[in-house]
Formats: structure tokens, C-alpha cells, sequence
């Protein structure tokens, strides 16, 4: 049975973004919206086509494939068949000279595509209208979120423990997580936001692998199958009796990711002073999470905790050598990568429903990279976290 997006909250979501984008682009008269995700968080469908949203008029989506699929799946008031540009067009008596679209998506020969039939003569962005709106999470969207979150929790502190094994390859372990973690309710997929990026599941690595530099944009690092294949666990590196293993790894259920990394000492605890730099980051989480609170500040939130760090511990935190990150959470929901952002820059204080993974990491070397992250939903009490609550480092021995 397919599980449809309520017509109440597509409605929601229609309206607010509305209201936004006469509060930020009071001139807008057309927004055309083109990626598959922010299709299907306004209609509940992710069919090839656009979602075309005049000011004065009901908004359409035009589907070029699947039509019958997304009257299936969809709820959405109008929807309509094209088989190119030129069927939509024809619907429309006036093109305006400005559309907005989403800039950090449409490639230079899709836009130029639509506008062969469309003639507009400007562009503008709607990538943060977007963003805005979708960074407050509905009720309905955190019932499915707090789901993931149960997965997220069941599979990383109760089933990994039973599956790692010693000269287990990462990417065995990766095999079977991926195995165990459908089967426990995860969508299969984790998405992002971040131009041309690929996870099939995550960061699986054992010891010094964690920190081995990558062009992802996150503290933890991964050796890979290949310079081709970089973000899977290697065929080569195989557990072995003192490793420190690190799983960071997303789980999505109905679309909605949560974010979660856990770590394990396999066959011997690791040094004393490892387990007290990963102590710490535990604390800093914790820390953070007391401030997710509606109101609070971002950049605020980033600048008091990276003030409170001495140098030493600074060295080598949110990272390894000159590989460093600057942050310390970020938001996620149907993209990992969402705002807000717990970063310099980001100034728009939390509101309540707002779902952030907190983060803290810091490299080791020789140990590899030692921390935690969970996800948390902003409320007037402070962070709730709903990936679980296991502090990490545990201890398989």
C-alpha cells in the first residue's frame, strides 16, 4: 500500500512557502521548481518534471515520467501530463521577465532547455527560500524522523556488536551494515545536498583509515575501494585485535535521514588518552545539545564552544592534520546536509521543530578518529535526541 503525503501537510508547505517568498521577493511573479527532492517535499511524488508555481495561480506539477505514477503516489491537487516544455507553456498567458529557480541545481543546458519555451530574461535564486522552509520540521515530518532515528539506534549500539569479526574486511562490514540496515527499515539511499556528491552507506573504517583524507566535506576520512570509488570501505584494510572501528553513516525512512557515528574498541581498549579526547567530544555534544534551544544563535553556539577549547585539544578537532572542518553540526532531514549549520555565518536564530547532527570528532594519530554524533530535534527544552543515547568507544573485548 503506498504511504501518501498528507493533503494537509502539502497544503502547509504550499502556503508557507508563500509567505516567504513574498517576505523576501515581494516582485516574484513565477518560481519553477526542477529537483527531484524539493518536488516530492511539496507534492509527495519524484517524478522527471517541474513543479511550476505562479504568484496569482494554483500551482502545477507538469510530469513527464511517470504521469500515472505520481497520480498514484500523489496527493497534490494539479497534476498534469507534458511530454516537453512546450505541452506547459501553452497554460500560461504571460511569462514574466523574472523566474526564480533553484541556482545550485539546474545545469546551464536544462535552464537553457526551459527557456527555448519559457522566455524569461533573468533568473534568480530560491535555493534559501527552500532551504528556510524546509529546515522546520512538521510533526509529521519528525514522526518519521524520530523512526529513523529508532533504526539508526537499533542497528549501530545493538547489531554491529554482533557482526564484527576479526580480519573482516571495511568493505565486508560495509556489505552486511548496508544488509542489516534495510532490513531494519532504512530506505536504502542517503542523500545530499552537496553538488556532485555519491554514499552508498558511509565512512566503515578501521583505525588510521577514519582519518585518511577525502574530498568530503566531513571531520571523518576513509581510505575507499579505489580513487574512483572513495567513500566505501577498502577491500585491503581488515580488522585486527586494538583497532578503533568508526561507522558514520546517515539512515533514511520515508525520504528523512537521521545522522549518526559510532565508535568501538575491538579486541583491546585503546590508550588512555584516546578514550579521554573521545570523552570530551562526547561532553561537547552533550554541551551543544543544551543549547539547541528556539532562539539561540548558530554562529553563537559555534563560537562559544570552539572559545571554550584549549590549543592542544584544538589540534587536530572536527578533522586530521590540514584536513579540518568548521563546524559542528549541521541540519538534516530529506538531505543530510540541510540548515541551519552550528558554523560562523549562520546568524538566523533555531526555531522549534528545527532537526540538527552534532558532530564533535578529533583525530588521533595512529588511532584514527575518535567522537560521537546523534540527532537532535530543537525544543524550548533543549536538544532531544532520537539516534540513541550509547557515549561510543564500546568496548568489544
Amino acid at each position: 500500500m503506498i504511504k501518501q503525503v498528507p493533503l494537509e501537510e502539502l497544503r502547509m508547505r504550499m502556503e508557507q512557502f508563500r509567505t516567504i517568498m513574498n517576505q523576501y521577493n515581494p516582485e516574484w511573479e513565477m518560481a519553477v521548481i526542477f529537483s527531484k527532492i524539493n518536488i516530492y517535499y511539496f507534492t509527495g511524488t519524484m517524478p522527471e518534471g517541474m513543479l511550476l508555481i505562479p504568484r496569482e495561480d494554483d500551482a502545477v506539477l507538469w510530469v513527464r515520467r511517470s504521469f500515472e505514477r505520481a497520480k498514484d503516489e500523489s496527493l497534490f491537487p494539479s497534476i498534469r501530463p507534458m511530454n516537453s516544455y512546450r505541452d506547459a507553456v501553452g497554460s500560461y498567458k504571460d511569462i514574466p521577465d523574472t523566474i526564480y529557480l533553484e541556482t545550485e541545481f539546474v545545469p546551464f543546458a536544462m535552464y537553457q532547455r526551459f527557456q527555448k519555451y519559457f522566455p524569461f530574461k533573468n533568473v534568480k535564486p530560491l535555493d534559501m527560500v527552500v532551504a528556510k522552509l524546509r529546515s522546520v520540521k512538521s510533526a509529521y515530518e519528525l514522526e518519521i524522523m524520530e523512526q529513523a532515528g529508532e533504526v539508526h539506534k537499533r542497528v549501530l549500539e545493538e547489531r554491529v556488536p554482533e557482526i564484527l569479526q576479526e580480519g573482516m574486511s571495511e568493505a565486508e562490514l560495509a556489505t552486511k551494515l548496508y544488509s542489516i540496515m534495510v532490513e531494519e527499515g532504512h530506505q536504502g539511499i542517503s542523500r545530499f545536498s552537496m553538488f556532485d556528491t555519491e554514499m552508498v552507506i558511509g565512512h566503515i573504517c578501521f583505525g588510521e583509515s577514519s582519518i585518511y583524507p577525502t574530498s568530503f566535506n566531513g571531520p571523518g576520512g576513509c581510505y575507499g575501494l579505489s580513487p574512483a570509488v572513495p567513500l566505501l570501505g577498502s577491500r585491503e584494510r581488515r580488522l585486527k585485535k586494538g583497532d578503533l572501528v568508526f561507522i558514520d553513516v546517515a539512515c533514511g525512512v520515508d525520504g528523512y535521514h537521521t545522522d549518526k557515528t559510532m565508535t568501538y574498541m575491538f579486541g583491546s581498549p585503546l590508550p588512555d588518552g584516546a578514550v579521554e579526547e573521545h570523552k570530551r567530544c562526547v561532553d561537547i555534544q552533550n554541551k551543544i545539545a543544551l543549547m539547541l534551544k528556539p532562539g539561540e544563535i548558530p554562529a553563537s553556539i559555534y563560537k562559544d564552544i570552539m572559545d571554550s577549547l584549549d590549543t592542544r585539544f584544538l589540534e587536530n578537532f572536527m578533522g586530521f592534520g590540514n584536513r579540518r572542518v568548521k563546524f559542528l553540526g549541521h541540519g538534516i532531514g530529506l538531505q543530510v546536509d540541510e540548515m541551519p549549520v552550528i558554523a560562523e555565518g549562520f546568524n538566523e536564530p533555531l526555531r522549534e521543530g528545527m532537526v540538527l547532527a552534532l558532530e564533535p570528532k578529533k583525530g588521533i594519530e595512529n588511532v584514527g578518529m575518535v567522537g560521537i554524533e546523534n540527532t537532535f530535534i530543537v525544543t524550548e527544552q533543549g536538544g532531544k535526541c532520537i539516534t540513541g543515547d550509547n557515549p561510543g568507544l564500546i568496548p568489544l573485548y
